[in-house]
């Protein structure tokens, strides 16, 4: 039987305990970062564990952003557990990225490694770009059919009749993270010998190369895959019909699809460093081409006393949903308290002088119900009078909540047939009428061509792509 399966983590983020000591610079930079920087050996312990107890899955493929900040105490700590996975018998192919390496000067990458201290930081030893390849040599360049050694990329066989190419995106590690015009070549060829041998070709890199929502490709087009149009055209010329990607954090499956018809899927997986982070089991049926991807979080963590709680729920104040689940109501009732927690995530000095505007602002917005959307939106009159009660007793700021709360975990929450989403779409709808009757440019110039503030809601609201971020079954054929 001509079966594949392997284990996709990207963004682990991993940082040293060496690094850090308690105190306001580390948890400040964790608290702007958004991700659980502290725990990140117990969350890659964790997953490490799960995959570990998969005695039939032998391969293991890490997408990036593997360390948050460039420093060699962390790549030999993350290093080691790559070891551990090879010492169990399993395959281990790697891809680095931005956070990877330190830019010293030798493009724009800014991210520089960093031991923080209880006043402040104090610079330690950091991997430069040319030493990620020697230093990863072993997982993945050494089993390699092909190496493209300016970048790093390569082509491994995972099994009969597949092949995955790795492309290490670092371009000039700024504004574009790409491939050149020489990695580009040497892409199509990888491509081309593939389809000589008969292998099907699944792609994987770092930087994603569809938007999880349109909206996202409009204002962060430099977050993207460097060429990114170029890779759908080689991609659909080519009947490649997958690219498993990472950096935005963002549990996410799109579809593209050409003029012609031809499509591909990418496939992008949470930070593992997230509160909700995931990694994904990818299985692929060489004879009949069909693949299922699968999601796999975890419910504890490793080494941490929780207090009882999940992981996520012990990690979930950590990002950017839960930060301001804590700051809003903390804005109406306790502006100290609140000060104190935006310390180091937003500007305090500015929002001291505002005080009482964003008190009043906050108590607002905390009272505000539903059905005040539904009514601007104009959609009151359509709701049902279950819905309408619905939208009376609930306040909005829980349905902005529970949309938050999904931005990174994908599958937003409320479908068509929802009280929520009938006011919130119509919201959007009127909003995108008064932009265009009002002219309003600076609102217009966030709208991407050819879509609308309704579209881009509905990114929000519920899946509109495939219908389930988590899973996924498609044919390579």
């Amino acid at each position: 039987m001509n079966k594949t399966s392997f284990y996709l983590l990207t963004d682990s983020h991993y940082v040293s305990k060496k690094n850090w000591v308690e105190g306001n610079p580390f948890t400040f930079r964790e608290r702007s970062d958004q991700i659980a920087l502290k725990a990140t050996p117990e969350i890659l312990d964790t997953f490490i564990d799960k995959v570990l107890a998969d005695s039939e899955t032998d391969t293991v493929l890490f997408t990036g952003d593997n360390v948050n900040n460039c420093d060699m105490n962390s790549h030999y700590e993350f290093r080691e557990r790559l070891e551990r996975l090879t010492a169990a018998g399993k395959k281990v192919y790697v891809i680095y990225a931005t956070h990877d390496y330190s830019g010293g000067g030798e493009d724009n990458n800014r991210f520089q490694s960093c031991r923080y201290t209880e006043t402040g930081t104090e610079p330690i030893e950091s991997m430069n770009r040319g030493g990620l390849f020697g230093f990863y040599y072993d997982y993945g360049p050494k089993q390699a059919l092909s190496v493209h050694r300016e970048s790093g990329s390569y082509t491994v066989k995972l099994g009969d009749g597949v092949r995955l190419i790795a492309i290490v995106d670092n371009g000039d590690g700024g504004g574009y993270c790409g491939l050149f015009e020489d990695g580009v070549e040497w892409l199509k060829n990888e491509i081309e010998e593939a389809k000589k041998s008969g292998d099907y070709v699944l792609l994987a890199t770092h930087h994603p190369v569809l938007p999880p929502w349109e909206v996202y490709r409009h204002l962060a087009d430099n977050e993207m895959y460097g060429g990114y149009r170029e890779l759908w055209k080689i991609m659909c010329d080519n009947n490649v019909r997958v690219v498993f990607t990472g950096h935005t954090h963002i549990q996410n499956i799109r579809k593209y699809a050409d003029e012609n018809g031809s499509w591909f899927v990418d496939i992008s997986t949470v930070a593992l460093a997230n509160s909700a982070g995931k990694m994904r089991k990818i299985c692929v049926d060489a004879e009949s081409g069909n693949v299922s991807v699968t999601s796999i979080g975890i419910d504890t963590l490793n080494g941490i006393d929780t207090g009882g709680k999940s992981a996520y729920g012990y990690l979930y104040h950590l990002n950017f949903p839960g930060i301001w689940e804590k700051l809003i109501p903390l804005a109406a009732s306790d502006f100290d308290s609140f000060l104190k927690l935006a310390e180091g995530y937003l500007p305090t000095d500015k929002l001291k002088k505002h005080k009482t505007l964003i008190r009043m602002l906050a108590k607002k917005v905390l009272k505000l119900k539903l059905s005040t959307a539904a009514k601007l939106g104009r959609a009151w009159k359509k709701l049902t009078p279950a819905e309408k009660q619905e939208a009376k007793n609930k306040k909005l700021i829980d349905a902005a909540y529970e949309i938050l709360r999904h931005i990174f975990t994908g599958n937003a929450p409320f479908t068509p047939d929802t009280t929520e989403y009938k006011a919130l779409d119509g919201l959007a709808a009127r909003a995108d009428r008064i932009v265009n009757r009002f002219n309003i440019k600076p609102v217009k110039s966030l709208i991407p061509e050819g879509s609308s503030l309704r579209e881009m809601a509905q990114d929000f609201l519920y899946n509109c792509r495939t219908g389930d971020d988590d899973e996924i079954k498609f044919s390579l054929k």
